[in-house]
């Protein structure tokens, strides 16, 4: 709702200035997706980070410039009682892109490195074999053609609490606090120790990891 949003951020980036800064960059998007489709490329981007380090924000940015007939959002629920019965990664192939295809995932196969862990849906055992396997099923993917980007948004404990805050008070952000977000408040060191794990374990040179600072979402974005 931009009626609720300040007109200038914490660090002084003027809500002016942030979207002079974007419409040049949508440019620049919709050039890259004018490519893919000339080129046939396949185009997948994986968004991951903790609750409300501005996961749906950044990809609204993305998609929101782009044909929704190209550029498409993965989000899946929890898997249904025979997909828990599947290889993990499994129901995510069938959302890879196809030839002039953009797929941003909204969370992903890294839901098994983060939440699950975390919150006791799935076994230690379960994770160790994913991250053993989450390498080597990027590297069939790169290896097959597909361009994988992989965004990790960061946001420290004060902001985290602060934007939970907001979307508690806020009845049209309210609907983004599930039962699992609330729980998750409670348990920002153990996110923090999966996180590094899985970067350890996932950081490689055919599919590396990017960082981003999301303390300020604008800058973020940018």
């Amino acid at each position: 709702d931009k009626r609720r949003e300040p007109s200038t951020s914490s660090d002084g980036l003027s809500k002016a200035d942030y979207e002079s800064h974007l419409e040049n960059l949508e440019l620049e998007l919709n050039d890259l997706a004018r490519w893919v489709q000339h080129t046939g490329a396949r185009l997948a981007v994986v968004i991951e980070g903790r609750d409300t380090a501005g996961k749906g924000g950044v990809i609204q940015a993305i998609s929101a410039p782009l044909s929704p007939r190209q550029c498409r959002t993965v989000a899946l629920p929890k898997p249904s009682e025979r997909e828990r019965t599947e290889w993990y990664f499994q129901r995510y192939v069938a959302h890879l892109p196809a030839a002039g295809e953009i797929v941003l995932f909204d969370r992903s196969w890294y839901n098994r490195a983060g939440v699950e862990p975390v919150m006791g849906f799935c076994t230690e055992a379960e994770t160790a074999t994913f991250l053993k396997q989450a390498p080597v099923f990027e590297r069939l993917l790169v290896d097959d053609g597909i361009l994988l980007f992989k965004y990790w948004l960061t946001v420290d404990q004060a902001q985290q609490e602060q934007r939970f805050a907001e979307r508690r008070d806020d009845p049209l952000k309210r609907w983004k606090l599930s039962p699992v977000d609330v729980k998750a408040r409670e348990k920002y060191a153990d996110y923090g120790r999966a996180r590094d794990r899985m970067l350890e374990a996932t950081h490689t040179k055919h599919a590396p990891w990017t960082l981003v600072d999301f303390n300020d979402q604008r800058r973020g974005r940018l």
